[in-house]
Order: C-alpha cells, then structure tokens, then sequence
C-alpha cells in the first residue's frame, strides 16, 4: 500500500502523552532503570582489560549468541524489516541464507584461529602475520566506518520516536542523548560482560514483542490468519524468491547465497563488533556454539518480522491511519513510521509499553555493543604501546573507560550531524560495504600468506576502499564509466563485500610482486604455527 506524503500541519499531531497511560509509563521507566542497574552490577570486581573487554573469557555460549544477534538486529531492524514488507514483500528473506551459511563457514574456518593466542580484537592477527601498521591500518578503518554506521542507526531510530513524542525536530537532540546516555551508563561500568547480558534480555524482550504482533494483528480479523495470508498472497505481497542473477536489484538468491554470505563473513569474521562477543567465549568449541547458535535464530527472527510488517500491511487495508504521516526525513522512508504508529495507537496499554520497551532495547544494544567495539579497539590495537609505552593493568583499565566516554560523545556528534544532510546517511550505510571487502581480503591475504609484508596489504586495502569509493559515490567517475561499459549495471550494496575482497587480494598479490625484496622471514614472535 502506497502512502502519499502527508505533513504534520495537514493532520493530527501526535503526543506521547495522548497514547500512554501511566502502566505504560511504568513499565518504560522500570525497564530503563533496571537494565543500567543490571549492568552496572555485572561490572563489580573489574580490575583489567581481560575482564572489561573480554569478561574474564567466561561468559557462557547461549549468551553471546543472542548477543550476536541482538547486536546486528538493531532497531533499525525492529521497524525497518517490517516496513520493508509492508512496502513490498518478503524477497529479503533470501539475504538471510547468506547470514546462516557464513555463520557456518567462520565456525569452522575463522573461529579456530581466533582461539589460538589470546586475541582482543581480529587486527591482531595483521600484526602476527605481517607487522603494526596493517594492524592500525585495519583498526583504523573499523574505528571510521563503525562510528558513522552507529552514529547514523541512532540517529535513525531517534526519528520515529521523536516524531511521536511530539517533539520538534529540532529537539531531536534529547532523544539521541537518551539513548547514548543510558548505554553509556551500564557500558562504561560493566565492560563486555554488561553488553552481552544485556543484548541477551534486550534479544529476548524485541523477540516477544515481534511474535505479540503476529499473534494480535489477525485477531483483528474476522478470518483471522488465513484472512491475511490471502489478502497478502492475492496482492504478491507473500513473494520470497526471485532466481533471475543480477547485480543491480536488491533482493535475489545468488545475491543472497553468494554476496551475503561474504558480507556476512566480513561482519561476524572481521568486524569488531561482533567478533568481540565470540573472543569473550571460554574456548573454541563455545566460540563455534555461539555462532552456530546465532545462525539457527537469526532466519527465523527476521521471518518473523518480515511477516509483522505484511501483517501491517493487511491490517490497514481495513482500518485508516489515526495520525498523519510525516513527510519523508533524510534516510527514512514513510513505511518506517508504521510499526511505531501501530504500537502508540493500536496497542492495549501495558501491552503498549512493553512494545515501546523493545524499540528502546533494540536501539540500547546497538549503542552500547558500539561503544565497547570501539573502545576496546582504540585502546588495545591503537593506544596501547603507542611510542612504545605500556601501562599497568590499573592505569590500562582506566584508559579503556576514557575511551568509553570518548566513543559516546562521537556517536552523538555523528548522530547530530545526520540531520543535516543526505550525504552522511548514504556514507554510513554503505561505508561499512565498502570497508569490509577490504578487511575480510586483508584478513584472507594474511592468512593465505602467512608471513606476508605490511606494504602489500596496506595498498590493496587502501586500494579497495578506492575503487568501491569511486564507484559508489563518485557520478560519472571513469571508474563508474569503464564498470557501466563492461557491466552494463549498476552494483546493489549486497555485493560490495565480494567485490572489495577480490580487488584486495587481486592488488595484494600484485603489489607483493612489484615491490623488490620479497624475503618472508619474519620474527620468531609473529609466526603463530
């Protein structure tokens, strides 16, 4: 069902405090205060850096496996996978296969290595095999896409609730310092372990109320589910596969099997964020449990939210809109504000709040899940032996908390600053496209190669970051010209990651070639085998 833009002065603005009743308020605050409680309880006994970002290795499978998955199920999730099927139809599904089978691939492949020298973060492994400067390189690329990327999903959330709440947009500040804030509180004290035991009741509760939507929405009806699943199915709206192979559409199986099964590699293979939650296992064997925990929920969680969203879609086939849309804000489409009007309007109370609770949760995990990737980066992989200096565990703790603060405040510039153009919004939700490919080939080349030099792997990371920059985001570039004229398309973003990787390995292997001196002698201490 289209939806015609609407402005706020043609149609009812809505108030918080017209749709929540004091249950739903109490349950809002009780929640809140609760999960900073509880994180900032799990943060007692900290004295070192194993225990801040590791959790002293000892937090059990099941847990960071629903952590995993609360960490990419953001809340841009929570109401952009619905809106994706209320739009359209459920063709993203296929992008999960991708997600299942790169799980698999890195349990059985990546994990191990992981596990084979304590490790705080996966750029150790560039400077194992090839020296610091890949290391920092690497780190450094993470530390630029992964505070765009969080900055932008903050920045993203606050806008539904904001519009909700009845806030002007210029007061959009307060919800963005909400959710920083609050994260901010149980991350700094807790470290991992309070990230992780968090995201697990933050999963649990977004997971209730996905499944309390799907339920609740065919009451509705007189036919009940087999009443929605006909009105969808009889407008193309239950569409799951499309076979043709194309590289410009978003949605289709070999986008799904082969550049999401790389895309995902990187994320949960390379990136910081995720790869932090299995370092924080007791062993490979728990290490390989929780991914392999994560890839049995995650299809079924997005098909769940995927059918909410075509669940909406029925359910206001039949009943009109109680407020005015807004009109479209940078990055956000209008179909991204139905699931938040739905639990503000359509919601029993106290039911209500709880839905509300799973916004805020989702939207809390990903902050605080942020915030400790990059602190545990910047301080282990950039910070500490800066110039050569090392500090003792106290003073090493203290700068990881630092750092903490420090990624909070540029999470909120990063999420202030998104209001004001278009552009940044494009560049954090691709950048992360665009600089995977060259770490996942970094990591591939490193390994492949084992004692391979730093100037290789630099250029063909830098190298890669280029030329998918260019044919991204520069119009008419004679790169994007050459790619038209030999392609005949356009690139969608599923295939960024495979694409990078190859232009990484591809300029590696040929700068390693070019450059005199190939000796492969490296110090004893780098070699792992």
């Amino acid at each position: 069902m289209p939806l015609q833009p609407v402005s706020w002065s043609s149609g009812k603005k809505p108030s918080a405090m017209e749709y929540l009743n004091w249950i739903d308020w109490l349950i809002i605050g009780a929640y809140l205060v609760g999960v900073i409680l509880f994180g900032s309880w799990l943060g007692r006994g900290q004295k070192t850096t194993r225990d801040y970002f590791l959790g002293s290795r000892q937090i059990p499978w099941w847990g960071v496996g629903m952590s995993i998955v609360a960490t990419e199920t953001s809340a841009l999730t929570f109401i952009g996978v619905p809106a994706l099927a209320y739009g359209g139809d459920i063709l993203f599904i296929q992008m999960v296969v991708g997600y299942v089978i790169a799980r698999v691939l890195l349990a059985t492949f990546l994990v191990p290595r992981y596990f084979r020298n304590e490790i705080y973060s996966p750029y150790e492994l560039f400077a194992r095999h090839c020296g610091e400067g890949a290391r920092r390189t690497a780190a450094i690329f993470f530390l630029i896409a992964g505070t765009l990327a969080a900055g932008v999903r903050v920045y993203v959330t606050c806008i539904p609730i904001q519009l909700l709440l009845g806030f002007d947009k210029s007061q959009i500040i307060w919800a963005i310092l909400l959710f920083i804030g609050l994260a901010l509180i149980y991350t700094y004290v807790g470290g991992i372990k309070a990230v992780v035991w968090t995201d697990a009741i933050q999963f649990g509760l977004f997971v209730v109320g996905g499944i309390f939507v799907l339920i609740y929405v065919p009451w509705q009806f007189e036919g009940g589910v087999s009443k929605v699943a006909t009105l969808a199915h009889q407008n193309g709206k239950m569409e799951w596969f499309r076979g043709a192979f194309t590289l410009d559409l978003p949605y289709n199986i070999w986008m799904g099997v082969i550049g999401a099964t790389f895309m995902a590699c990187a994320t949960h293979g390379v990136d910081q964020l995720i790869v932090q939650r299995v370092l924080s296992c007791r062993s490979v064997a728990d290490g390989k449990k929780s991914l392999i925990f994560s890839a049995v929920i995650i299809f079924p969680l997005f098909l769940i939210f995927l059918f909410v969203g075509t669940a909406l879609w029925a359910y206001y086939q039949q009943t009109p809109l109680p407020i005015a849309l807004p009109e479209t804000e940078a990055g956000i489409s209008q179909n991204q504000y139905i699931f938040p009007i739905f639990i503000f309007t359509a919601v029993p109370p106290a039911l209500k709040g709880l839905l509300i609770v799973g916004i805020l949760s989702a939207a809390m995990s990903s902050v605080s899940s942020a915030l400790s990737a990059l602190a545990s980066v910047s301080t282990m992989d950039l910070l500490k032996n800066w110039r050569g200096r090392r500090h003792n565990e106290p003073a090493q703790l203290n700068l990881s908390r630092h750092a903490t603060l420090f990624w909070g405040a540029m999470l909120a510039l990063v999420a202030y600053l998104s209001q004001q153009t278009t552009s940044i919004l494009n560049l954090a939700f691709s950048l992360n496209g665009l600089t995977n490919g060259a770490m996942l080939g970094g990591i591939l080349f490193v390994l492949i190669h084992r004692r391979a030099r730093t100037g290789p792997v630099i250029f063909g990371m830098l190298l890669s970051l280029a030329m998918m920059s260019a044919i991204h985001f520069i119009p008419r570039s004679p790169l994007e010209e050459w790619w038209m004229e030999s392609i005949g398309t356009r690139v969608a973003w599923p295939w960024y990651t495979l694409i990078g990787t190859a232009i990484m390995l591809v300029g590696g292997w040929l700068a390693d070639l070019a450059l005199p001196g190939r000796a492969r002698e490296a110090p004893p201490s780098v070699i792992w085998y």
